[in-house]
């Protein structure tokens, strides 16, 4: 006779699943610091019958004791019980606790769920809505009790359609209760500064040791820490530390680049980290004031040197870290802008081309262009206006210490930017383009209104002389390198204003290697049926000289010119302006109004 084998033990393969689920979730280090404890005895009273897990205020989990689920969906269920502990949704009372009402624990779990879409623990689980609306526990539950709960939310918890989280009376004898929500916030934002150092290479993993920082990375997060004036800009400025890039482009110390949004610094120069402070707040509000695009007609590297000594004079005031040995300054230039130190320095080039920037002697540390290649940036135009804006308002705010005039004063007037180029096209044809100004008379009567057709009244006309007189000449820039989208826009703005000017036409002239007389052109037609009539070389003077010498064109008309700024010297004697793209500069110096358009 064959004997029986033994009868063996059974795999408990519930309890592993939830083993494994719960594993993940203490692997995670914000969770981790949730202090909970677990249930899953077969007699548990508080365990859910029809769902997964229920959390109550003393921070026990009870879990169903033979539910079979996957331990990713264990490791969803109880990270999301975990929150409602580290979000406050359970907190311990003394005395006989309200339980919260069906609008409060929808409102409650709708706001673990949405934190779990951004921070994924375990696998969401089906059924549930792929996005949650916004606002926070108590909007949440106000909303809906005026306007119905939607039933998308109303099972949104891990214990089906019971209630998952209870209110339990707190045992005083017990001490006082943990504070979950600090402990789940301190390891929260443990876990973010770990994350944003691996993206940043400070460090290998989250669990790693981070990297030691370089001094000049020390100096940037100084600055996003403890300088709300320029924490805001520090917080998005990139660091490019390239000592092959510093060499190939003769960086001493440091250069910028505000289009890029990049401070390019040379690692193999040894400062200080109070002489880093100082460097990077220079840069940080060279391109936050947009010196670069203040420049204009000015010469670049001499506007550069103006710009380096209100700055350094600034940041001596203001104290920010230790002025490095070499940098602009002069104390008699305290208290002038930008421009009238230019002024100042503009009458000896030759001495001032032998000053040093932070970028070297005779070379300009605000960048025209970014070293690197290039990338998709957003619009930092409204970010570095915004961040000095918020910067100044907190910094001022907090009593974080003097500020200069000057300083305040472009600040604010950053956060009035000018208008765009089409306004103030528009005011220049309200000052220059007269508008004809009708006439009434009887000799041209107007049609009698049926209500009292026996009483004549007076026609409205224009005389000829003062339609002539309203008038203004188009030179248009037609060579090779002309862009026909900046063609296109300056047509099409100058057609509408003029046409809302009533202006019934305007003299046109094309010019690429000669002029080309177009004539007296429609408005309305203008953007749409001007035919470009060359693409040859770039000279405009003959075109200029035509509508000087035309016996047709009214000699107070003003004169528009429309050109991408490759062009040779103008001289233009009445009244006129220049339309050019933006970026493009004028290879001499405008008398009249320059429109760069975007």
């Amino acid at each position: 006779m064959s004997r029986t084998p033994a009868k063996r033990g059974k795999r408990d393969l519930a309890a592993e699943a939830f083993d494994e689920g719960l594993r993940l979730v203490r692997a995670n280090p914000a969770l981790v610091a949730v202090d909970f404890t677990v249930c899953r005895r077969e007699n548990c009273g508080a365990a859910p019958r029809d769902g997964l897990v229920r959390v109550d205020s003393d921070g026990a989990l009870h879990a169903h004791p033979t539910r079979l689920a996957d331990p990713a969906d264990w490791a969803w269920a109880i990270a999301h019980a975990a929150l409602h502990l580290g979000f406050g949704h359970v907190p311990a009372v003394k005395g006989t606790p309200v339980q919260p009402d069906r609008h409060d624990r929808a409102a409650r779990c709708v706001v673990v769920n949405r934190f779990l879409l951004s921070f994924p623990v375990g696998r969401t689980p089906e059924g549930l809505p792929p996005s949650y609306p916004d606002g926070d526990e108590e909007q949440l539950a106000a909303r809906w009790r005026r306007d119905g709960l939607p039933a998308a939310y109303e099972r949104c918890g891990t214990a089906g359609a019971e209630p998952d989280l209870i209110l339990v009376e707190w045992d005083g004898w017990l001490g006082q209760p943990p504070d979950r929500q600090l402990a789940f916030a301190t390891a929260l934002t443990r876990t973010v500064s770990a994350a944003m150092d691996v993206a940043g290479g400070r460090r290998d993993s989250l669990d790693g040791e981070p990297a030691p920082r370089r001094p000049w990375e020390k100096a940037l997060a100084w600055f996003v820490s403890s300088y709300p004036l320029l924490g805001g800009i520090a917080a998005g400025i990139e660091l490019v530390a390239d000592a092959e890039l510093a060499r190939a482009h003769g960086i001493a110390i440091a250069a910028v680049d505000a289009g890029a949004g990049e401070i390019y610094v040379n690692p193999l120069r040894n400062l200080e980290d109070e002489e880093w402070r100082f460097v990077l707040a220079h840069e940080m509000l060279h391109a936050a004031l947009r010196h670069g695009d203040r420049c204009g007609v000015r010469d670049p590297y001499l506007f550069n040197v103006a710009c380096d000594y209100v700055i350094n004079g600034w940041l001596e005031e203001m104290q920010v870290g230790a002025m490095p040995e070499g940098v602009l300054h002069d104390p008699a230039l305290a208290g002038l802008s930008a421009e009238e130190v230019y002024d100042r320095i503009a009458g000896d080039p030759r001495r001032t081309r032998r000053l040093s920037t932070l970028r070297g002697k005779g070379e300009a540390d605000v960048l025209g262009a970014p070293l690197g290649p290039p990338r998709d940036h957003a619009d930092l135009d409204g970010f570095y206006r915004r961040g000095l804006a918020q910067g100044l308002d907190l910094h001022q705010s907090r009593g974080r210490g003097f500020l200069p005039g000057g300083l305040v004063e472009e600040i604010r007037a950053l956060s009035h930017p000018p208008l765009p180029w089409d306004a103030r096209l528009a005011r220049w044809f309200d000052e220059f383009v007269p508008r004809p100004e009708p006439l009434r008379s009887y000799a041209r009567p107007s049609r009698r209104q049926a209500a009292t057709p026996g009483i004549p009244r007076a026609g409205r006309y224009f005389p000829p002389e003062e339609v002539a007189r309203c008038t203004f000449g188009v030179v248009l820039d037609t060579s090779g390198s002309m862009d026909r989208t900046l063609l296109g826009k300056a047509l099409g703005a100058i057609a509408s204003y003029a046409e809302a000017r009533d202006v019934p036409a305007a003299r046109a002239v094309f010019c690429d290697a000669a002029p080309h007389d177009a004539g007296y052109l429609p408005v309305a037609g203008i953007a749409g049926r001007v035919r470009v009539h060359g693409r040859g070389g770039t000279v405009l003077q003959p075109g200029v000289d035509l509508l000087h010498r035309a016996d047709d064109f009214p000699p107070a008309a003003p004169v528009l010119i429309i050109t991408d700024g490759r062009c040779d010297a103008l001289r233009v004697r009445r009244e006129h302006a220049y339309l050019i793209p933006q970026g493009a500069r004028l290879p001499f110096g405008a008398r009249g109004p320059v429109f760069r358009v975007r």
